[in-house]
């Protein structure tokens, strides 16, 4: 889970519990505050989803293959590193 999905859901419940202390202490601006807050949240919750499902979208393209291929590549630059390093020695 993106990190932004999780900074959205903390601020849009701390914005719906400001602008139910707005309301019931009579306070149009805390009203608002909470309501503006509540909005930022759920846009950054928004970006998290898209982030997930851009990073979701790229693993289901690249697969398993690719990253097996991968992890080999750096594998073998770590060998040849050590061998580098042992002959130098």
């Amino acid at each position: 889970m993106d990190k932004d999905r999780v900074k959205g859901k903390l601020d849009d419940a701390a914005g719906r519990a400001k602008r139910q202390v707005g309301e019931w202490a009579g306070d149009a601006k805390t009203q608002a505050e909470g309501a503006a807050q509540q909005v930022k949240g759920k846009a950054e919750n928004a970006w998290g989803k898209m982030k997930d499902a851009a990073r979701d979208a790229k693993d289901k393209v690249e697969g398993p293959h690719d990253k097996t291929e991968e992890a080999d590549n750096e594998r073998r630059e770590a060998e040849r590193k050590r061998r580098k390093d042992r002959d130098a020695a």
